[in-house]
């Protein structure tokens, strides 16, 4: 753990924040935005265009309320700032973005397959997948290790789903494309968002219904084949809908939790966290969930208003967009002392990063196993890492992450 640290705010004018830049988060400082903004304008409005604008709520408790208020503030509209002023067409149908008492059905059939033992049957397949990854960091040229933890998320997401190997790159990058479309290296050539967005989307989709059309055909003992037979409400999910879940599966297993992997492994860097957590394993699970608290890889979600409504007392009329800044929310004072510190002992530890309420991440024991698997073998194999190169973050107001971090590891 290090020393109390702390975030300077002071430069920053509430009035010039735009939480909608992509530059913000790869080259920008957006805790210290996200704390200016707790701090003095904890519900703020910001207008896009004539027709278009959204609230960011910033606080811990402001955020917990909106998630759980599924009533007042849906998902069915969408939930990403990526799609604001647009409904989403998977409203209703992907259990995301789709609200009670529907979303309790889908999650309550959908359960089975998020068990810590849909993960631990494959734990050796990933041990080594991780162990391939990272051991040539102790070469002198080093690895990248962000490349290395969006392979092994896409091992996990294989395996959950089955996969070939084969195509795991392909779907690393367009799953990518699909969450940080503003990002420099990740969209089109033309540079046109909107068209990486929807090419992401068509390749995946198309991706899934070839998938499908596989397991109607030949079912296996994989989640595919178990989805196309899942009833809801005495119904099967229809082709259209299982496909859609397919590619939600997908992204919540893929797009978050390389991040998690890099952002803790470079700020252990700075820390000696590694030697400390070596001489402490059975402190593994409290260090995971700082991990996640610390990274914060989902860093919003956006809400629709359904009635007029007020949070701490200003007004939010019926159809607003409401964003809910996880990322903000993780580091908010009033619920986590020394916030900006990674202290692998806190507790309690409180954080949203799956989100809260109904919508919880019905992925979230997946994810923490992954990464005790990933930090279990790293204070194994290893000592410490040195950052070798500059590290570059994701372009992205949706996931707070890096794409490239260069290391070196020194053996155990």
């Amino acid at each position: 753990m290090t020393a109390s640290a702390s975030i300077d705010f002071s430069q920053v004018n509430i009035k010039d924040v735009n939480l909608l830049d992509p530059y913000l988060y790869s080259h920008g400082e957006p805790h210290a935005v996200w704390a200016a903004l707790r701090h003095q304008a904890p519900v703020h409005w910001q207008q896009v265009d004539d027709k278009l604008g959204f609230w960011s709520i910033t606080k811990y408790r402001d955020v917990v309320q909106v998630l759980k208020d599924y009533k007042t503030f849906t998902s069915e509209r969408g939930n990403l700032l990526s799609l604001l002023g647009k409904d989403d067409p998977s409203g209703g149908k992907q259990m995301a973005v789709t609200d009670p008492p529907r979303h309790t059905q889908m999650r309550r059939a959908m359960h089975q397959f998020f068990t810590p033992d849909s993960i631990l049957k494959h734990e050796d397949q990933i041990r080594q997948e991780i162990r391939k990854l990272v051991l040539p960091s102790l070469e002198d040229e080093g690895i990248d290790f962000a490349r290395a933890a969006f392979a092994l998320s896409i091992c996990v997401g294989g395996c959950i789903l089955e996969l070939p190997p084969e195509d795991w790159p392909t779907l690393t990058r367009l799953t990518i494309m699909s969450v940080a479309p503003e990002d420099e290296e990740f969209k089109l050539a033309d540079g046109d968002i909107t068209a990486t967005l929807q090419l992401a989307h068509r390749e995946l989709f198309g991706y899934f219904q070839d998938m499908v059309k596989q397991r109607r055909r030949s079912p296996g003992d994989d989640l595919i084949s178990a989805l196309l037979q899942l009833e809801i409400a005495g119904e099967k999910m229809d082709i259209p809908t299982v496909i859609s879940n397919c590619y939600s599966i997908l992204l919540g297993a893929t797009a978050t939790t390389p991040h998690v992997a890099s952002s803790t492994v470079l700020e252990q860097t700075k820390i000696n966290g590694l030697e400390e957590l070596a001489a402490h394993p059975e402190s593994m699970d409290s260090f995971v969930e700082e991990a996640f608290r610390w990274s914060s890889p989902g860093s919003h979600f956006l809400r629709y208003a359904t009635i007029d409504t007020e949070i701490r007392g200003v007004p939010i009329k019926e159809g607003d967009a409401v964003a809910v800044w996880v990322g903000s929310a993780n580091r908010d004072e009033e619920i986590f002392a020394d916030p900006y510190t990674f202290n692998m002992q806190r507790h309690p530890n409180p954080h949203i990063s799956f989100g809260t309420g109904v919508h919880h991440c019905i992925g979230s024991r997946i994810a923490k196993h992954t990464m005790t698997f990933l930090f279990d073998e790293l204070t194994t194999n290893f000592t410490h890492f040195d950052v070798i190169g500059p590290v570059e973050y994701l372009g992205s107001n949706f996931i707070s992450g890096i794409k490239h971090m260069p290391v070196r590891g020194y053996q155990r």
